[in-house]
């Protein structure tokens, strides 16, 4: 399935500061800011229903926008949005300039399949997932829906690293160093054993210091 395509229809903002963002805000606009591209930042309008539309996508910061005003079209890519932390109503965003072959960073989802046939799940493993998102550098025209991780012949203690998802010819994670974790199939067993050893544990320290706590308590009483 392909992204939804994102479009902002915007204004130019003439007032800035708090006094011009709060009257877009009593209009029925998102504040905000388009920045970027060698060009000065310009402070613009955002129509909330297509603002609210974007976020439910579910990949409004992880993928291009097209930004349209007087007939022309501008390639962006949402960059931060800050929301209201009681109506949670967005309160201003964050556009960057860009074109389609342009290299940018952008933290992409990963989906996994083959969970129900994995045979480390089969036997009550568990999936650990260690980063739900990866950071690409790819081509801001091409970024991917998401990245696609497969647990279908993983046994319990088998890992899926980077290098077993098959990337876009055209992207490379930012982390070059090391090829890292992205999930784990835990065994249930071995967590249960580990955190009762622990409380074990803890609680002999506990039971240690309490008579210690004693021994010194009868010595003071002396």
């Amino acid at each position: 399935m392909s992204k939804k395509q994102i479009t902002f229809n915007i204004e130019l903002r003439e007032r800035t500061g708090t006094g011009g963002a709060r009257e877009a805000r009593n209009n029925g606009f998102v504040p905000g800011v388009l920045y970027g591209g060698g060009e000065d930042p310009v402070a613009i309008s955002l129509r909330l229903p297509e603002v609210l539309k974007a976020i439910e996508t579910g990949h409004f910061l992880s993928s291009t926008a097209s930004l349209v005003h007087d007939g022309k079209k501008q390639m962006v890519i949402p960059q931060a949005i800050q929301m209201h932390p009681v109506t949670d109503r967005p309160m201003h965003v964050d556009l960057f300039r860009v074109t389609a072959n342009q290299k940018i960073k952008v933290e992409v989802p990963v989906h996994f399949i083959g969970e129900e046939v994995s045979p480390g799940l089969k036997k009550a493993g568990t999936l650990n997932v260690v980063r739900h998102t990866v950071e690409l550098l790819v081509p801001a025209g091409h970024i991917p829906e998401f990245l696609e991780a497969d647990v279908s012949k993983l046994e319990i203690g088998d890992n899926v690293k980077i290098s077993d998802i098959k990337l876009p010819s055209d992207a490379e994670p930012t982390i070059t160093d090391r090829d890292f974790t992205i999930a784990t199939i835990a065994g249930r067993a071995a967590v249960v054993e580990t955190d009762g050893d622990e409380g074990e544990e803890a609680e002999d320290e506990t039971t240690a210091e309490a008579e210690g706590d004693d021994a010194d308590g009868e010595a003071n009483e002396d």
